[in-house]
């Protein structure tokens, strides 16, 4: 058997860069995946790859940030699989901008995706979850844990993850939920080749690079899918590097 033979999996983000590859890790052992995301057609790409390794897909887009929205789409995963193994917190923003010249809009949106929607996702799957004694992987970031110039609210947002993922992972602890955060740096991802505004100091920028280059988004599925087995069943509360020893 696959490791993931007769599990339901509910991953947001999942329309391209990590989201897609760990749906495709996924699917190729054997789970049965809810995919959502806001880009529709993307999704829809996501979900027929994932469908010709010959497990169960289904996908509905999703914006994360909605209460109704991420209450829906859980709902709809219930109903549809008749139960929830795990859940892969994988939707996300990131933009830069000179601190004292982030607009509140800005600061508002990525705090809305990355931290309400992790919160949002993770309390209504919280209920499902217990029954099945499953798992939560959160995507924070090394954003979270060391100093990102130009990037306030998105390190913000993430390090807001990464204490959520601890609260969950003990609070639930008795209970036999699993709740843990990947941190990803240097992956070749649209996210990770964003915008920069004007003045930048690229010395600052590449503090937290990695020491041997990018790397495919593969490798961060690998990881969420290894968090997510029963392989990793005396791990949680942790947040986990994959940054090629950046913070090292």
């Amino acid at each position: 058997m696959a490791r993931f033979d007769d599990r339901v999996i509910l991953l947001t983000g999942a329309s391209s860069g990590i989201g897609r590859a760990t749906a495709l890790k996924l699917a190729g052992e054997g789970a049965s995946l809810f995919l959502t995301d806001v880009a529709a057609e993307a999704l829809e790409e996501t979900a027929k790859l994932a469908a010709e390794t010959g497990g169960q897909v289904e996908a509905q887009t999703c914006d994360v940030s909605n209460e109704e929205q991420a209450r829906d789409v859980v709902a709809a995963c219930a109903e549809r699989f008749g139960k929830l193994n795990a859940l892969g917190n994988i939707a996300g923003v990131i933009q830069f901008e000179h601190t004292d010249k982030t607009s509140f809009e800005m600061w508002r949106r990525i705090l809305s995706v990355n931290l309400d929607g992790t919160f949002l996702m993770t309390r209504e799957a919280i209920p499902h979850l217990l029954e099945t004694k499953g798992v939560i992987i959160n995507t924070g970031s090394t954003a979270g844990i060391m100093g990102l110039p130009y990037g306030a609210a998105y390190g913000a947002s993430k390090g807001g993850v990464h204490a959520l993922t601890r609260a969950v992972a003990v609070e639930y602890s008795d209970r036999g939920l699993r709740c843990n955060s990947v941190c990803p740096a240097s992956i070749e991802t649209a996210m990770g080749s964003p915008k920069f505004p004007q003045g930048v100091k690229m010395p600052l920028l590449m503090r937290p690079a990695s020491l041997h280059g990018t790397r495919p988004p593969e490798v961060v599925a690998d990881l969420i899918a290894f968090l997510m087995s029963d392989e990793a069943l005396h791990i949680t509360g942790e947040e986990i590097r994959v940054d090629g020893a950046a913070l090292a």
